[in-house]
């Protein structure tokens, strides 16, 4: 597997952060290098892989390209849904390439193991893919930031809506068996219960499958009235298409708790349509995400989601701080991204705390019906805005060692 090398041309972009100025500010390096660690070729490659590298791409592009007079240079790999070989390309890419920050990392099991590879190294990942809560838990170190949702987001956004809904309140997961699935239904159950529900079971299905009619029997059978799709991506459309096809019980209904705008548009408003999803962002949002969806779709043919908006601004922001540290110094640039709060199209009054948890605005859409839909990916409606207070766990109840107590 070779790792691929995209080099930023110096020529004349409108500047976004501003180019820094020569001062006695230097690089460790001869480039600024930054990694897109992703899925290109697998079930997350819709929701992440290319349209991560081409964000990250022009957030170094609307940065300026340069860094106190050295080149900023984006390179991507394919870690194929492997914690091994994402780990292992995070080793290769710091020790031999000198590679400055990675990111998207999508695949918790990936963003999980690359966590330790940044905190043994002391340099940068920022994960924008994953929602595995560990990662600013267990596994948080000042070199972890954990930006655009995660599984606590998930849960008190979707989950929690449904199961104080009338009839929410029992329910039977459909999850994917590895460490985002198990998470993800973890932080729903307890929501569920801690609303006065019951959890009646789970079948976990492997990553990838193609064949949900024995997990549909399993739902059907186990009498709950909300079936909770802990997947994302490929699974996750899948997942949804078995149910119309298979068919729930009429007493029972699907609620998807992670959804992008890639998979309605892959499913059709007809399938879709009125399904809950909690979002951090949406390419309609304002004046800002418009502008950015419109350049992003002219390269990709595609809206951007969430976690593509979140792989810009992450870079935006970093790129930012090592500009204010006047160094690339992990330490330093750590301590300017919590210090500096993010205002952008993707978040405003956003802050990174210290466990490493970006916190801002969550937002619970709805998916329109065909005749709600007045233009092509036109799909959401919103329900309501969720503080950035209520959408992310407490710190009080943070693990992570960085964490005053």
């Amino acid at each position: 597997m070779k790792t691929q090398l995209w080099k930023s041309t110096a020529v004349s972009v409108a500047l976004v952060a501003g180019i820094a100025t020569a001062q006695a500010q230097t690089l460790s390096g001869d480039a600024l290098r930054i990694g897109v660690l992703t899925d290109i070729s697998g079930v997350y490659a819709d929701v992440s892989g290319k349209g991560a590298i081409e964000a990250v791409r022009m957030a170094v592009e609307d940065y300026g390209g340069t860094m106190f007079g050295k080149p900023i240079e984006v390179l991507y790999a394919d870690h194929l849904n492997k914690p091994d070989i994402g780990a292992a390309r995070a080793r290769e890419w710091f020790d031999r390439d000198g590679v400055d920050m990675i990111t998207d990392l999508a695949n918790s099991g990936v963003a999980l193991a690359v966590a330790g590879i940044a905190k043994e190294k002391k340099r940068h990942i920022i994960v924008n893919n994953p929602s595995n809560m560990g990662l600013t838990n267990d596994m948080c170190s000042p070199y972890t930031i954990h930006y655009t949702y995660d599984a606590y987001s998930l849960a008190h956004g979707t989950g929690r809506t449904v199961a104080e809904q009338p009839g929410g309140d029992t329910w039977f997961f459909l999850t994917v068996d590895f460490a985002f699935g198990i998470g993800l239904e973890k932080q729903v159950s307890d929501v569920v219960e801690a609303a006065n529900g019951k959890v009646l079971g789970a079948a976990r299905h492997p990553l990838g499958t193609t064949d949900y009619s024995s997990y549909i029997l399993q739902a059907q059978t186990s009498g709950a009235k909300i079936i909770g799709l802990a997947s994302t991506g490929h699974d996750t459309v899948n997942a949804i298409r078995a149910a119309r096809e298979f068919g729930l019980t009429p007493n029972q209904k699907l609620a998807a708790l992670l959804l992008w705008i890639n998979d309605i548009h892959a499913l059709g408003l007809d399938t879709a349509q009125g399904l809950l999803l909690t979002n951090a962002w949406y390419w309609d949002m304002n004046e800002g995400s418009r502008d950015f969806a419109k350049r992003y779709y002219e390269r990709m043919q595609s809206m951007p989601n969430m976690a593509h908006a979140g792989d810009y601004s992450s870079t935006m922001h970093y790129l930012k701080a090592v500009e204010a540290a006047g160094t690339d110094d992990p330490d330093a640039v750590s301590a300017k991204m919590r210090e500096t709060p993010i205002n952008d199209f993707f978040a405003k009054d956003g802050r990174i705390r210290e466990d490493g948890r970006m916190v801002h605005d969550m937002y619970l859409w709805e998916v329109k019906s065909p005749d709600e839909s007045k233009a092509p990916w036109d799909y959401f409606k919103l329900v309501k805005t969720i503080p950035a207070a209520q959408a992310f766990a407490p710190l009080a109840d943070s693990t992570c060692y960085l964490v005053k107590k």
